[in-house]
């Protein structure tokens, strides 16, 4: 039902604007609505401590709604002239932040359409979820169980607030002042103030929409890409962090918990590599004309890719040598635990790292006794277990899709972008598929669909609804 109120914002941009679309996104307020209200009068006087299973079946069945009624006003449009796949498809590439579109003519299209498409971002950045733990208590249903569900990373006990409720509107506050400062960042750079609010939406959820076809290279502006910049590499970090340097206001030092951080030290690693990699390997190739605008491209390119946002500046499958290849393996890792960016999560790629350095040491020394610490912490083996879990599953998922989406006639180096695009909740990759997903059949796009869902959930929220024990009582 809140879900619903969300279509009265674009019904009231299309009356801003009159350029069209009002009528369809009142329709979808009306049937989305409709749909909450029996949805809730089902249950509303079931009040219980929610457990561990139902936390996650709802969870998982929150997105599977919202993609569902967040799909009806892309149905409705006559312009873009959508099919079922192509509409639900979008949909979830919307509160997934994937940014995988199969919309073309963006330039043309009503406003209120890309405001839709750009605001289901921004919902989907945070997870709808995580709004919803704090309305449920009030409610009178506990909200733990949706919150370890639904947030991102190994360490989901780490809580920022002693009550859930706190937890999730601290993380919403944040985030939404955020969004107000990049939109002002970007109107002050040039953007017009739709354009400046929309970016902002798809910037800090780290989704990668635009309002046009050419997506950031349609404002051919440096101030705006080095904004872009700054705003993708906050918001993949740890929103922990930036709670911390929030209640630190005023006093010295507020940064240094972030620096303190193992997690937030190895990602800004990473990012200065790319950077540097690229940067490297463009002005030796004289791809660009000048020294900055090869440093500019690089970072650009390099931050958005790895982070998962998915944002281009120029066609960067045509970098030269291995640049386009290690720049889509780079979205694998993805941003922080705790972010709004997709992948592995940096956190898991470094306790992989440091427990493969530790069986190094094992095989020199059979007898060492050499615990995993992550900064003075020293992780639990069942921990390192469950990430090299998650990472066997998160494999197994990409080779099952990548195989059903060539079963569906796609070549097999478009489906392996495609897939990579999808599951990662990065957007655009490299072949047919590095600006949209126009030529991916109908059949093919459910199981891309699928794929994003569980980047989105992080596998094993999905995962453990098919098995038996799930269902057992």
């Amino acid at each position: 039902m809140c879900f619903s109120c969300t279509m009265l914002l674009p019904a009231f941009v299309a009356l801003l604007y009159g350029d069209g679309g009002g009528k369809a996104f009142i329709q979808s307020f009306v049937m989305s609505a409709i749909a909450g209200v029996i949805l809730w009068w089902a249950c509303h006087h079931h009040k219980e401590e929610l457990r561990s299973r139902e936390g996650f079946l709802i969870v998982v069945a929150f997105w599977v709604v919202m993609g569902s009624l967040g799909a009806i006003p892309f149905m409705l449009f006559e312009d873009p002239d959508l099919t079922v796949a192509a509409a639900f498809f979008e949909s979830f590439s919307g509160l997934t932040t994937t940014g995988a579109t199969t919309i073309v003519g963006l330039d043309s299209l009503p406003k209120a359409i890309l405001f839709y498409r750009q605001l289901l971002q921004w919902l989907g950045g945070m997870g709808i979820i995580v709004l919803a733990v704090a309305i449920i208590p009030l409610l009178g249903i506990g909200g733990m169980s949706l919150y370890r569900a639904e947030i991102s990373g190994p360490l989901k006990e780490n809580k920022m607030r002693p009550r859930i409720t706190e937890t999730a509107k601290t993380l919403w506050i944040i985030y939404a002042s955020l969004t107000l400062l990049c939109a002002f960042s970007y109107w002050l750079a040039g953007m017009s103030p739709f354009d400046a609010i929309s970016h902002s939406f798809s910037t800090v959820s780290i989704g990668g929409f635009s309002t046009h076809d050419r997506s950031m290279a349609y404002f051919d502006s440096s101030a705006v890409n080095i904004i872009t910049v700054v705003f993708l590499l906050i918001s993949a970090c740890n929103y922990a962090l930036h709670f911390n340097a929030f209640s630190q206001l005023g006093k010295r030092n507020i940064f240094l918990s972030y620096f303190r951080d193992p997690e937030f030290r190895f990602f800004m690693l990473i990012q200065l590599s790319l950077i540097l990699i690229c940067f490297a390997m463009l002005l030796s190739n004289h791809h660009f004309d000048e020294t900055f605008q090869n440093l500019e491209q690089a970072a650009f390119q390099s931050v958005s890719i790895s982070t998962t946002a998915g944002y281009t500046t120029s066609s960067f499958e045509q970098w030269p040598l291995f640049l386009p290849i290690l720049l889509l393996f780079a979205s694998f890792i993805g941003g922080c635990a705790g972010s709004t960016g997709g992948g592995l999560k940096v956190v898991r790629i470094l306790v992989l790292y440091l427990q493969g350095k530790r069986e190094l040491k094992r095989l020199i020394h059979p007898n060492l006794v050499y615990p995993v610490k992550l900064g003075k912490r020293v992780l639990d083996e069942r921990v390192i277990q469950s990430i090299w879990a998650f990472f066997s599953a998160y494999l197994l998922v990409f080779v099952i899709c990548l195989l059903g989406v060539i079963s569906c006639g796609v070549e097999t180096f478009d489906a392996f972008n495609a897939v990579i695009a999808c599951l990662n909740n990065l957007g655009p990759a490299l072949g047919s598929v590095s600006s949209n997903f126009v030529g991916i059949p109908d059949n093919a796009k459910w199981i891309l669909t699928l794929a994003m869902v569980c980047g989105r959930l992080e596998i094993f929220s999905l995962l453990v609804l098919f098995t038996p024990a799930f269902w057992k009582s």
